[in-house]
């Protein structure tokens, strides 16, 4: 892909159908900490009752604080989602197969930051869409590979070397890429 917002992407394509399809970059880190998220949403502030109507800080859990964030593509990058295991679920969580699910309410942030969220999850800034039938025609066109995700390359936080692992697991060698296309 030579769009530069896509060179060496690995994207989670978590919706597909005929009016087009929403997947997220999984190897873009942002320098932004999840306690700087969850002070900038005011997530961090709990009233007080004891006789007092101050605000005061609770503090991130532990399993919170170095919780990844990533670019998840170049559409509506104000908006968060959290791809995450299925062991937390709330009215809003939808499945994106067997064994992942996606959230986009400020819930399932709460629940991160008091250690009652997903075992395993990623937040991601926007989100790659497509339009209806873009994506066919991208893959038409020698543009994306495709493969199964996999849990091992989706939550991994090395993403210096996600891009070549998963051509590695596809028996791809990065040299032998090609944007041309042949087509018999």
């Amino acid at each position: 892909m030579t769009d530069p917002r896509f060179e060496r992407t690995v994207i989670f394509v978590c919706a597909h159908s005929d009016d087009g399809a929403m997947g997220f970059i999984l190897n873009r880190p942002q320098a932004l900490r999840f306690s700087e998220l969850i002070e900038n949403l005011d997530l961090d502030s709990q009233k007080r009752r004891t006789g007092s109507n101050k605000s005061r800080k609770v503090g991130v859990s532990d399993c919170a604080r170095d919780f990844p964030i990533q670019l998840g593509g170049p559409v509506d990058t104000g908006r968060g989602f959290v791809l995450h295991s299925d062991d937390y679920m709330s009215q809003s969580t939808m499945p994106v197969n067997d064994d992942l699910c996606l959230t986009a309410t400020v819930d399932i942030l709460r629940a991160i930051k008091d250690g009652h969220g997903p075992q395993r999850g990623i937040m991601l800034l926007g989100y790659a869409g497509w339009g209806a039938g873009q994506l066919e025609q991208e893959i038409a066109a020698n543009a994306w590979l495709s493969c199964p995700a996999r849990d091992d390359i989706v939550f991994d936080p090395d993403h210096s070397t996600k891009y070549n692992r998963v051509l590695s697991h596809m028996g791809v060698t990065p040299a032998m890429l090609s944007t041309e296309a042949g087509h018999a």
